[in-house]
């Protein structure tokens, strides 16, 4: 793709990543829930959201010479009708270090430009909370940057757990990064990615992704926020 074409179909996406970015901080753990995967060149492909596709990917991070592997599930739950558009609900699902739950999803629809609506987090033994829209603005600018990196090399036949795929081979100068991405993996894109920390694999395509946030909704208490941060960082004591 050319770097204009590519430049002008991300920026569509930015509200996107900076929406899960903030989801990532709500939960205190934006690196386990895999937000950092929509500021990737991938999501300049076309989007086709079906409800209840999804897909499942292994990381594999490396620190202190240990190795460490999770597990992360994206997925479309749902679909509504908002200002007489299409919306979907985008989920992404993970655990933190201790191995509890930490899942989120945003309702968002594509016109000339990528729209959030809503954004809803949950933790393990903690209601699901919604979290204001608005808040997304200010990882706009982060974003953008992060897009203009990365560059494309041309195509490749990649072998992962879940299948070989033809896929366009992206590559980062600045930071070593490379991905690999095809249109035929659901929502994203994104087969394999390579950083200097960690290794990504597309590990399933799921054809029945199940929404995993329940009970009643709550609205975002800032206070109540960081009572319960406060909390995990007591625990880790």
């Amino acid at each position: 793709m050319a770097g204009a074409a590519f430049k002008e179909r991300a920026m569509k996406w930015t509200k996107w990543a900076a929406a899960l970015a903030l989801l990532g901080w709500a939960c205190t753990a934006q690196a386990q829930m895999g937000m950092d995967y929509f500021t990737r060149p991938a999501i300049a492909k076309i989007f086709r959201p079906v409800v209840g596709k999804g897909v499942v990917y292994e990381t594999t991070s490396k620190a202190n010479g240990d190795a460490k592997t999770r597990t992360t599930e994206i997925g479309v739950v749902g679909k509504e009708t908002v200002d007489g558009g299409d919306a979907y609900w985008v989920e992404t699902s993970t655990a933190d270090p201790q191995g509890r739950p930490i899942i989120g999803k945003i309702l968002m629809s594509l016109g000339t430009e990528m729209t959030i609506h809503r954004m809803i987090m949950q933790q393990a033994g903690q209601p699901a909370m919604e979290m204001p829209a608005n808040m997304t603005g200010q990882h706009k600018s982060h974003v953008e940057e992060n897009l203009n990196e990365w560059h494309s090399v041309g195509t490749e036949t990649v072998t992962v757990p879940a299948g070989t795929f033809s896929c366009e081979h992206w590559k980062n100068e600045k930071n070593g990064s490379e991905i690999w991405s095809s249109d035929k993996v659901p929502s994203y894109g994104v087969v394999k990615e390579i950083t200097k920390n960690h290794t990504m694999v597309l590990a399933k395509v799921l054809d029945n992704y199940p929404e995993r946030i329940t009970g009643p909704v709550q609205k975002f208490d800032m206070q109540q926020m960081m009572q319960q941060m406060q909390q995990q960082r007591q625990q880790k004591q």
